[in-house]
């Protein structure tokens, strides 16, 4: 089987991908990632073949832009660099395919592979993070934090309010990616975030039932697979300084608290005030997490320690509580370290996320507005001092245990692969030459 998998967005998103081709390799299959070249030193370290989407400069730009983590704005933000970059992706998956037959696995926001498959019949499935992407009128997903009592509201109201939610973000996507789409021989598309970025033939959720139980109006070639938590363990490894201070922590009962509000969080220099600010007054250890030290307060005090990245699953099973923004791949791996989340949520799935976290009896949660020294010194404090909590972390955590959801995504994708039907090549243009015409899509499958 060939196969191409296309992540879009910050390190987050593109791990589970990079783990899903990693393990698909390792079965023997030719794997190639396409992705922004900001990964490409990850890929090369890792031996897969990799195809540049776009420009380290464009990525920069995406995550230097104040707007990105507003509520309102994020999604202006990501979904206007998506719709820049759809046709180059689209390019890149049709020369993929015209190279031989092959399965295309995709993020929702690489609109060109779901281009590609209106117009080339490629083999798509979509990958979806998190359970707020499938919008329902039963247990409904927040949105936004104004919507955070929206399961509280009968179900027409609910559809009117992803109606508007819908219309609104067609306002914003589909005039740029309706132009695309008619250079491409391509009908306009309208309900853009609700329903067309899925795959109509299969879509698998990395997440597992017991986080986003599945909901009666879901699409039916959803399957969920579980947290696939790649996070570089074996690439990256603990530098001997922090490695010295968590064995030093360990010793003195001190397990430190990690503090991490995404790695393309480039306006964090609150959140890291605050989170100096609680160690000193709960008199603990900590640990900041960025690549971007600028927004990390000098000097640290003692005690105080910051580190560019150290893999997850290396890390917080030595530490003791977990601080962070709400994003899926973070939280995963605080979950199956057994440990406390504090969340301050921002954009995107994080309002969503953090509401999970806490109907699991697992966290907290603070807007930023709130995000304080005293006020997230009162709520870790709250957090660590509980046994409800601590069994309840503990609960949790066992739930990870014989599960292996990449082995099971990986399944998943063969089968499809199979279903599919592979062609034994397709007649598609590159750089505008050769065959121009457009063939219909395979036959649509159904979940396994």
């Amino acid at each position: 089987m060939r196969a191409l998998l296309v992540p879009v967005g910050s390190a987050g998103d593109v791990h589970p991908f990079v783990g899903i081709a990693l393990a698909l390799q390792a079965r023997g299959h030719d794997v190639t990632l396409a992705a922004n070249p900001t990964f490409a030193p990850l890929a090369g370290a890792l031996g897969l073949p990799f195809v540049p989407l776009g420009t380290v400069e464009q990525f920069e730009q995406v995550i230097v832009d104040p707007s990105l983590w507003r509520p309102h704005h994020g999604p202006r933000v990501v979904m206007g660099a998506a719709t820049l970059g759809a046709a180059e992706t689209h390019q890149a998956v049709v020369r993929h395919v015209a190279a031989g037959p092959a399965v295309v696995v995709a993020h929702p926001l690489a609109f060109g592979a779901r281009m590609a498959h209106e117009t080339h019949g490629v083999p798509l499935v979509t990958i979806q993070l998190a359970p707020v992407a499938f919008w329902s009128v039963e247990q409904s997903p927040i949105l936004t934090p104004e919507l955070a009592a929206i399961n509280a509201l009968p179900r027409p109201l609910k559809r009117f309010v992803y109606a508007v939610g819908s219309s609104v973000l067609d306002l914003i996507v589909a005039p740029g990616l309706n132009r695309v789409r008619a250079e491409n021989g391509l009908p306009p598309v309208r309900r853009i975030a609700g329903d067309w970025w899925h795959s109509p033939q299969r879509i698998i959720g990395l997440f597992p039932d017991w986080f986003g139980p599945p909901q009666p109006d879901w699409p039916p070639q959803l399957a969920l697979t579980g947290f696939p938590r790649f996070d570089e363990r074996g690439v990256t490894a603990l530098s001997p300084d922090v490695d010295r201070f968590l064995d030093e922590a360990e010793a003195a009962s001190d397990r430190p608290i990690v503090w991490a509000p995404g790695s393309a969080n480039r306006q964090a220099s609150r959140f890291f005030a605050a989170a100096v600010d609680a160690c000193r007054r709960l008199d603990r250890r900590g640990l900041l997490l960025t690549p971007h030290p600028e927004q990390v307060p000098s000097p640290l005090p003692a005690g105080v320690r910051h580190a560019a990245y150290i893999p997850f699953s290396a890390l917080l099973p030595r530490a003791a509580a977990l601080v962070h923004h709400g994003g899926i791949g973070t939280l995963a791996q605080g979950l199956a370290a057994g440990r406390p989340h504090l969340v301050m949520p921002m954009a995107f799935d994080q309002f969503d996320n953090a509401a999970r976290l806490v109907r699991l009896g697992v966290g907290r949660v603070l807007r930023p507005r709130r995000f304080t020294g005293p006020a997230v010194a009162r709520e870790l404090a709250a957090l660590l001092d509980s046994d409800v909590v601590a069994d309840r972390c503990a609960a949790v955590a066992r739930r990870f245990e014989g599960t292996d959801p990449v082995a099971r995504t990986c399944d998943l994708i063969e089968q499809f692969a199979d279903e599919s039907g592979q062609p034994a090549g397709l007649a598609v243009p590159v750089d505008g030459q050769g065959d121009q015409s457009i063939q219909p899509p395979p036959r649509t499958t159904s979940p396994s």
